[in-house]
């Protein structure tokens, strides 16, 4: 299985995300500083939103196979700077979290807009509290690259 690095803004739900995919409980805490699971690392928030953290995110992701872009549907800003995904050595793939709370497509389409535009080269739906893509999501992760 693919090892994944999760990034993305703070309460774009990281942290729910890793226990829905390890098949936890889900329950709320605060990422304050990375963690390493057996093939998830979560990152906190503020490693996307300021600048000056963007070096530990670029060393941290040598461990992974795959980074995980995070944007969850309501922001109304882009989480990314266009291209953001360059400056990792692996494919960075993108999420968009909470599609259970759209209120419409057009949240849909921005934040899959927003995740393209980052440099994901594939776009997943989840809802993690609803169960919803979490298995399209891990079968990615599972299947071998050729």
């Amino acid at each position: 299985m693919k090892k994944i690095m999760l990034v993305g803004a703070v309460g774009t739900g990281k942290t729910t995300l890793t226990q829905r995919l390890k098949g936890q409980e889900i329950s709320y805490h605060k990422t304050q500083a990375i963690q390493f699971e057996d093939v998830v690392i979560d990152t906190p928030g503020e490693f996307t939103q300021r600048r000056q953290y963007y070096s530990a995110l670029q060393v941290t992701s040598t461990e992974a196979d795959v980074v995980g872009l995070l944007q969850s549907v309501g922001e109304s800003f882009d989480t990314f700077p266009p291209g953001f995904s360059s400056m990792f050595s692996c494919p960075s793939i993108g999420i968009i979290t909470k599609v259970d709370l759209a209120e419409n497509e057009e949240e849909v389409k921005f934040a899959e807009l927003s995740l393209l535009n980052a440099g994901a080269v594939k776009v997943f739906k989840v809802s993690s509290t609803e169960n919803e893509g979490i298995q399209e999501v891990l079968d990615y992760l599972k299947k071998e690259e050729k």
